[in-house]
């Protein structure tokens, strides 16, 4: 009988992080994905011709390049310099498989206009996204976030940051409209403008997790992974290894066997596994999470950097709701043939959004635009699952599905909330080493 701590279903980033977690920690892990390549739904596709197969295409041209010069991210996301996610990684050593590029860019867009997202008080002072006085304002802003301690109340300015909304934050320093649109949506990266009506700590700590990411690489807070993000769950694949982790590709798995309302184990090509606890994504347990919205994406190929981003070889363009008529942001992202992941001079860019209507590829018209000329497009559509319980009475436990944002914010935020329930504890960052510990180029 094979008995293990842990049953992991599925490679994508969140339960490769996850199973890391747990294998450093002492648990024997035992990792089983149907596909037969890490990623899951979160995959690299490689080579070229695998892309064109995977989306019924017919091609790639010869003016594309060498196939195997490809690598192309079905869910790209970028990494914050400071955030949580950099920590995980950190924390489970895998970083050291891995090497990263800085971002290059970050846009804002407005009245049809892409405007850099500045990185300095010189690109502050001289920003069209703000007027004088809002530049004033927008400094008074900073200035309370950097200063902000949750537990010194004389850094709070009379307001209750578990109480107050963030609205009357952004009234109290008297910002306008559009610096609360950038605030909100290009430096706290929320995806509506719920957040206005919550408590404003949350919404402080995002800003602080921005500045601080900034601060790391001076001129971006991103970073990405040389080849890809599909290098990330073959990092971890290597990890487990070091630790006895076992990673199983192209197994079927025909049955998660319960006992008394609790996970026991799972059958996998006619043998049994037995376990404790049962970590994997919606599509292993259809009948356990609920669909709550869908998400569009298109990836697109170009020959060219994107207009307006003075020929950035990669960048984040957020396209706040209010300026094209909407619930949420449109996300578009872009890297290239400096990351290894398209033939020499190609790039590869997203456009991504949460579907609102009944013709989502109209709704991400405005960041496809962005884009024109485009060599070639690939659409999907896909249902965004949650799980309908907490996991904790039948041990297993669901990842949500993978939101339509170019970053990894809200991916984080389940990955702690998974881990508690899992555990019973929170995840301790407090020893982890500094994040300028990465190799970038």
């Amino acid at each position: 009988m094979q008995e293990y701590d842990v049953i992991v279903l599925g490679t994508g980033l969140k339960e490769c992080i996850l199973s890391g977690i747990m294998s450093v920690g002492g648990k024997k892990v035992l990792h089983i994905d149907r596909n037969p390549y890490y990623g899951g739904e979160s995959a690299s596709i490689s080579p070229l011709e695998e892309l064109y197969k995977k989306f019924h295409v017919s091609g790639p041209p010869t003016s594309m390049g060498h196939g195997r010069d490809w690598n192309v991210d079905l869910i790209p996301k970028f990494l914050l310099a400071n955030g949580e996610f950099v920590k995980m990684l950190l924390y489970t050593g895998v970083t050291r498989y891995l090497d990263f590029k800085v971002v290059e860019d970050s846009f804002a867009y407005r009245a049809g206009r892409l405007h850099k997202v500045p990185s300095t008080e010189a690109e502050i002072h001289s920003s069209d996204l703000m007027g004088m006085f809002d530049k004033r304002r927008f400094r008074k802003l900073l200035q309370f976030v950097l200063n902000f301690e949750d537990n010194s109340p004389r850094t709070h300015l009379d307001m209750e940051p578990k109480r107050t909304s963030t609205r009357e934050l952004f009234h109290h320093f008297d910002l306008g409209p559009d610096i609360i649109e950038f605030t909100g949506h290009a430096l706290a990266l929320y995806h509506n403008d719920e957040y206005l009506d919550q408590p404003f700590l949350q919404t402080i700590k995002r800003i602080r997790l921005y500045t601080e990411s900034l601060a790391r690489f001076n001129h971006s807070p991103y970073l990405y992974p040389i080849y890809g993000l599909g290098e990330l769950p073959q990092g971890f694949a290597r990890l487990s290894a070091e630790y006895g982790g076992i990673y199983m590709l192209n197994c079927s798995v025909q049955e998660i066997m319960m006992q008394n309302g609790k996970v026991s184990g799972v059958k996998s090509e006619g043998q049994v596994y037995h376990c404790k606890q049962l970590i994997c994504d919606p599509s292993y347990v259809p009948h356990r999470v609920k669909k709550v919205s869908r998400v569009i994406r298109v990836i697109c190929l170009l020959d060219h950097p994107i207009r307006s981003t003075h020929d950035a070889n990669s960048c984040q363009i957020i396209i706040p709701q209010t300026q094209v008529n909407r619930k949420s942001d449109i996300y578009v992202c872009m890297v290239s043939y400096t990351h290894n992941v398209a033939a020499e001079g190609k790039y590869v860019a997203m456009v991504s959004t949460t579907v609102e209507t009944n013709n989502p590829e109209k709704e991400v018209k405005p960041g496809l635009e962005l884009l024109e000329p485009i060599l070639e497009k690939f659409v999907s559509i896909d249902d965004l699952f949650v799980p309908k319980d907490d996991g904790r009475l039948s041990q297993v436990f669901i990842s949500r599905s993978y939101d339509a944002a170019t970053h990894f914010v809200t991916e984080c935020e389940d990955i702690k909330d998974m881990y508690h329930r899992i555990t019973g504890s929170e995840f301790n960052f407090s020893s982890l080493q500094s994040a300028t510990s990465w190799r970038t180029e």
